[in-house]
C-alpha cells in the first residue's frame, strides 16, 4: 500500500521491500529509500523475509486447521515466492483470494503472474486501503455470507494516524461474517536499541521513512473484539514458527507485531 500514485522517481512501499526481499521489479528512487531506511535499521532486509514467512505461515494456518476458503489481501506488494493464494490453494485448491493494492505496477505484475488453480479463483483491485467501502463493494467473487480470512500484512504502518487505521480495520471486518480472521503485522519500536530507536525516529522525522510504528497497546486496539489464535500478540517471527525454516529471527532483527484473530459469534 501506498499513498502516492504511480511514479518511477519516488519511492514505493511495494517496489522498496520487493528490493529488499531481492527482486528485480523496483527502480533507483526505490532503492536508494531502501539503502537509506537499512542504514537506521540495519535488519530492514531480514524483516521483510520474516515478513513474507509470517504470511505463509497464517494463511496455511487458516487454509489448513480453520478450514478458511476466501481470502482478501489488501496491500499485497509485487509478487514473490508462495503467495497468498498459492499457499490458500495447495491446501485447497478451491479457496478464491482477492489481492488490493493502489499500485498499478503491482497489478500489472499480478495479473500477469498470479495464477490461479483452476478449482479457484483470484481477482485484484486496483484500490486504496484508505477507501475501504470502496473495496468492499468490488468483492464479487467472495460470499460474504462465509468467513474470509483479512490479510493486512505490513501494511497498516503507512497510515500515520491510529484513529483512522483502527476505524478502516473496524470498517472492514464489520462487513465480514463470524468466523472471519485477520491476520496482522505492524513495525514496531518496541524490541528496539535505544539507539535503533532513536535512528527510526529520526528517519521519520527528516521523511527518509514512511514507516509508523505501534507500540503493543497501539497494536492490541486492531483486534479489539476478536478471539486472538494463540500465540497471541507477538514478535511476528514468534507466531508458530517453523522449526525446519532456514532463518528465524530475533525481535530485534524482525521488529514487527504480528498477530491472528477470529471475528466471534454475536
Amino acid at each position: 500500500m501506498t499513498l502516492e500514485k504511480f511514479d518511477t522517481g519516488a519511492a514505493h512501499p511495494a517496489r522498496r521491500y520487493n528490493y529488499w526481499l531481492g527482486g528485480k521489479d523496483n527502480f533507483a528512487a526505490d532503492r536508494e529509500s531502501g539503502d537509506l531506511l537499512a542504514k537506521s535499521y540495519p535488519a530492514a532486509r531480514i524483516a521483510a523475509r520474516a515478513n513474507r514467512a509470517f504470511l505463509q505461515r497464517a494463511v496455511g494456518h487458516l487454509a489448513r486447521e480453520v478450514g478458511i476458503r476466501q481470502f482478501l489481501d489488501i496491500g499485497t506488494g509485487l509478487p514473490t515466492a508462495d503467495n497468498t493464494h498459492e499457499v490458500a490453494q495447495r491446501i485447497a485448491p478451491q479457496s478464491r483470494i482477492v489481492y488490493v493494492d493502489n499500485d498499478p505496477m503491482v497489478m500489472a505484475h499480478a495479473r500477469a503472474l498470479l495464477t490461479s488453480a483452476p478449482e479457484g479463483e483470484t481477482r485484484y483491485l486496483e484500490e486504496d486501503l484508505r477507501d475501504p467501502e470502496r473495496i468492499l463493494s468490488s468483492l464479487e467473487i467472495l460470499d460474504l455470507t462465509q468467513p474470509v480470512g483479512l490479510i493486512l500484512v505490513a501494511v497498516i504502518h503507512f497510515l500515520p494516524s491510529q484513529e483512522q487505521a483502527t476505524g478502516i480495520v473496524r470498517t472492514l471486518l464489520d462487513a465480514l461474517p463470524a468466523g472471519s480472521h485477520l491476520v496482522m503485522t505492524c513495525a514496531t519500536t518496541d524490541f528496539l536499541t535505544p539507539e535503533l530507536k532513536a535512528n527510526w525516529d529520526e528517519s521519520l522525522r527528516t521523511g527518509r521513512s514512511d514507516v509508523h510504528p505501534r507500540g503493543r497497546a497501539e497494536f492490541a486496539q486492531f483486534f479489539t473484539g476478536l478471539e486472538l489464535i494463540d500465540p497471541g500478540i507477538v514478535a511476528l517471527s514468534e507466531w508458530r514458527p517453523d522449526p525446519a525454516a532456514d532463518e528465524n529471527p530475533a525481535p530485534v532483527d524482525a521488529s514487527l507485531f504480528g498477530a491472528v484473530a477470529r471475528k466471534p459469534v454475536g
